[in-house]
């Protein structure tokens, strides 16, 4: 990563389906080997799931579930004369985006289920309630933040 300059923004295009630059990136970091249509197949599934499950409008659901997963503060560690404090900073929005999308895929990746269509679906479900292990993961970096608070002076 560079010092000095950060590198320019990619443009993602918004998907055909939803016209939803979010959708985009979530099949991008769902994507295993280059399998686009097999990533795009699983989400659009998993939307109508949650359509069928809820009677609302998936996206609703979906931007719901981003935003009850995306973090405000996290901790970075900062070496200060010899030893390393973790210093809580503010998450810019792009990155709570990216953080929030990974968490749901990781957890969703990691639940029981018998595809990977049910259990996507079923945790932006349960991150659109706030609940789930993706919830939980940003209650519990919202939590070090806070209990390393003393140590926000050396950001």
């Amino acid at each position: 990563m560079p010092r000095r300059k950060s590198p320019p923004r990619r443009h993602v295009p918004a998907d055909n389906k939803y016209n939803s630059v979010h959708i985009t990136m979530f099949v991008n970091r769902m994507m295993y080997g280059g399998k686009r249509s097999v990533s795009q197949g699983i989400m659009y599934k998993a939307l109508e799931l949650v359509e069928e499950r809820t009677k609302r409008d998936p996206m609703d659901v979906f931007e719901q579930a981003l935003r009850n997963v995306q973090p405000t503060v996290e901790v970075k560690p900062r070496r200060v004369g010899g030893s390393t404090y973790q210093v809580p900073v503010e998450v810019p929005t792009d990155r709570g985006v990216s953080l929030a999308m990974r968490w749901i895929l990781q957890y969703a990746r990691a639940r029981g289920g018998r595809n990977m269509v049910e259990k996507l679906a079923a945790e932006l479900l349960d991150a659109a309630n706030g609940q789930g292990s993706s919830v939980k993961k940003k209650d519990d970096t919202h939590r070090m933040a806070e209990a390393n608070r003393a140590f926000a002076h050396f950001r």
